[in-house]
């Protein structure tokens, strides 16, 4: 994708970004963090800075929760396909098995008819 800039507005301030991402999204981005920084400064007395350090931890947070939770499940996925390897294995073992039960069956039918 091809590189563009942006104008985003984020607690009036305008800033120049460079991105492959579409305009659209970056611009969703930009209202959403222009609405948590006006949250913590609506009736606060931190400075816009701080806001956007506050934002930044929120994010942070959230990216190292989500982070965690998408190894757990890896972790679980990993561990389900493993289990359907193992069940595909053994489904296959007794197929066999059933498949040389009714060979044996069917030969003792064969033996057993040409006995009378």
């Amino acid at each position: 994708m091809e590189k563009q800039v942006h104008k985003l507005t984020i607690a009036g301030e305008e800033y120049r970004i460079i991105s492959e991402e579409s305009t659209e999204y970056m611009q969703e981005l930009a209202r959403e963090i222009d609405m948590k920084m006006a949250s913590i400064l609506k009736g606060s007395r931190v400075s816009t800075t701080q806001a956007a350090i506050l934002v930044a931890l929120q994010y942070a947070d959230d990216a190292t929760k989500n982070s965690g939770s998408a190894d757990n499940l890896r972790s679980q996925l990993k561990a389900y396909l493993e289990d359907a390897a193992q069940a595909k294995s053994e489904r296959d073992f007794y197929k066999r098995e059933l498949d040389r039960i009714k060979a044996v069956n069917t030969a003792e039918e064969n033996n057993t008819g040409r006995l009378w």
